[in-house]
């Protein structure tokens, strides 16, 4: 699953962690991108020891046999942690599925957390050049879900995104008990209180994102990419 910063997509890795037939990943690839790109990220030094920084060796252990004696291996990626130098050719191995949220609230969210984001932290260039790699292989759009709608009918959002991963449905998705996770990065403790406060999908927001001004030229840069996903996103009747 792969999906840009201020999105639902820890709640969604608890919703597929809730499975009886399913294993997580938390992020595997986010070692990997602070040794590359150097950059200062909480708890730095833990997830570097926590994880390999080789993504030769973290894409063969996604390719590899599910963990656990489990049948389903639910990956939980960063769009901005797929780092040009990381080969792709391992994404013809796993089934790929995109989380996409309106670019207003990832903006405004992740100015909250860093006043000056870029593009490139949001992610949306590279969501949209994994997702046309993926719909060029396939010859069909792979799944796209929209965390709105999602957040608007969990039911049946998450049954038509599991149609088209080939899986059965488990009602265990809509709900999980609170609390951290062993399979939780490191880093959960800085940004998964609300997660672990949570038992279900909460209701989308009612009140519109507030932009900040000095952002509002980012926020149109953001729109083409998110638009071109949302094109593709799954929609129930």
């Amino acid at each position: 699953m792969w999906s840009g910063p201020r999105n639902i997509s820890t709640a969604m890795m608890r919703s597929f962690g809730n499975r009886g037939d399913t294993v997580v990943v938390d992020e595997p690839l986010y070692g990997a991108y602070l040794r590359s790109t150097g950059l200062e990220h909480p708890a730095r030094e833990e997830i570097l020891a926590s994880q390999d920084d080789d993504w030769r060796v973290v894409a063969a252990q996604l390719t590899g046999p599910v963990p656990g004696g489990r049948s389903v291996c639910y990956q939980k990626h960063m769009t901005h942690h797929l780092l040009p130098a990381v080969g792709r050719g391992w994404l013809a191995d796993v089934a790929n599925a995109f989380l996409i949220r309106d670019p207003a609230g990832v903006v405004a969210s992740y100015a909250k957390v860093r006043g000056e984001p870029t593009l490139e932290d949001l992610g949306f260039p590279q969501q949209v050049e994994i997702f046309r790699a993926c719909a060029d292989r396939l010859g069909v759009a792979p799944p796209v879900v929209d965390a709105t709608d999602l957040l608007s009918a969990p039911e049946p959002m998450l049954r038509l995104l599991c149609e088209r991963l080939g899986i059965a449905f488990d009602p265990a998705m809509l709900t999980w008990p609170a609390g951290p996770r062993s399979s939780d990065g490191v880093w959960a403790p800085h940004w998964y209180a609300a997660v672990e406060a949570s038992t279900g999908f909460a209701p989308p927001p009612t009140v519109p994102a507030q932009v900040p001004d000095h952002l509002l030229d980012l926020l149109e840069r953001c729109r083409p990419y998110y638009d071109e996903l949302a094109a593709h996103r799954l929609t129930v009747s």
